[in-house]
């Protein structure tokens, strides 16, 4: 069931203080030695960017490259069971690509032991999103490959995915208590009736969409164009939330084209609702609901690089998008923007 009012104040607690704790850079690096004695492998390490955990590429002798991640802190261990549970669950589905768990020595998805947890998986090769040209015929793909991948996570059962996460919607309407870390211009005007609007008119209707367990962080970063179809990597901010915040997400990440009123985020949510049809709620909210998935991204990303200022350049890498989309999205209405999203549902096709 959604989050209810008395336990959103405490997850939005709980969530805050996670993403307020620097990223466990200063830990001693024990990858090697785990990945020998839960896996008994060896290989050459690499350490990749990470907001949260410690994350390691992985080269082994035989070629492949695979994706190590761990964590010393308490809270990581029910984040680490959602991300290789949901992962572990889409094996075989189609549609899509997604990252394989690796088994430990044992047989377990992950590993707990003196201190450390962690698990292992498979690296998807193919090229990000951001990187690539987005052409109106790869949004769609985009689009109708998240649809199926949210049809495979509703089939799944995943532990703790009621964890707290500061992304999680039942947190934003708690999240304008970061306003003091926006720059005085009008993107923090525009971000006040983003989440005004929100806490007005989306949040008392998401209980009358469909919940479900979501990848909720489908971002250019996370989505890859592989040889295999479109690729979904890094659940760490999944979590039982409303289906439609997946689309949301998404498409609020390729408004770029001030020609088109959902500034080509229409091919995308074209490509989406060609695999699951919008219910007529959801067709009203979408529009609000990618403007406030944008504003919580410029909140939350100022916020934490002010906390982390050597680490703001990485922190920040989507705000400028946010910004650029959410300017575009602004002067829509609620009818407006609801017309708008019947109408790409209805006109758009590769």
């Amino acid at each position: 069931m959604p989050y209810t009012a008395a336990s959103t104040e405490a997850n939005f607690r709980a969530a805050a203080a996670i993403l307020a704790k620097r990223p466990g850079c200063s830990e001693p690096d024990l990858s090697a030695a785990v990945l020998k004695r839960h896996y008994g492998l060896t290989g050459s390490l690499a350490k990749l960017s990470s907001e949260v955990e410690r994350t390691v590429e992985v080269t082994v002798s035989d070629g492949r490259r695979l994706i190590l991640k761990t964590s010393t802190t308490p809270e990581a261990v029910d984040s680490f069971r959602f991300q290789a549970g949901a992962m572990a669950g889409l094996q075989g589905a189609a549609g899509f690509v997604a990252p394989e768990v690796l088994r430990t020595s044992n047989g377990a998805l992950m590993f707990e032991q003196e201190g450390i947890c962690g698990y292992l998986q498979t690296r998807l090769e193919g090229v990000p999103l951001h990187q690539a040209t987005p052409a109106p015929d790869l949004l769609f793909r985009a689009g109708s490959a998240l649809a199926r991948l949210d049809l495979a996570l509703d089939l799944v059962s995943v532990p703790a995915a009621q964890r707290p996460v500061l992304w999680h919607v039942g947190c934003w309407s708690r999240l304008m208590e970061l306003e003091q870390y926006l720059p005085s211009n009008i993107v923090a005007d525009s971000v006040r009736v983003a989440m005004g609007e929100y806490v007005e008119f989306v949040e008392p209707q998401l209980s009358n969409v469909a919940w479900q367990v979501t990848h909720n962080d489908p971002s250019p970063f996370n989505m890859m164009v592989t040889g295999q179809g479109m690729g979904f990597i890094d659940f760490g901010d999944g979590c039982w939330s409303p289906r439609i915040q997946d689309l949301a997400i998404a498409a609020s990440h390729v408004v770029k084209d001030p020609t088109f009123p959902l500034g080509g985020a229409e091919h995308l949510i074209a490509g989406y609702a060609s695999v699951i049809p919008l219910s007529a709620l959801e067709a009203r909210l979408l529009v609000a609901l990618m403007r406030a998935r944008q504003s919580a991204l410029i909140l939350v990303n100022y916020w934490r690089s002010h906390l982390f200022p050597a680490d703001a350049q990485y922190i920040k890498k989507n705000v400028a998008r946010a910004e650029h989309g959410l300017a575009i999205l602004t002067p829509l209405g609620v009818a407006a923007g609801e017309a708008a999203v019947l109408a790409a549902m209805s006109s758009f096709r590769p």
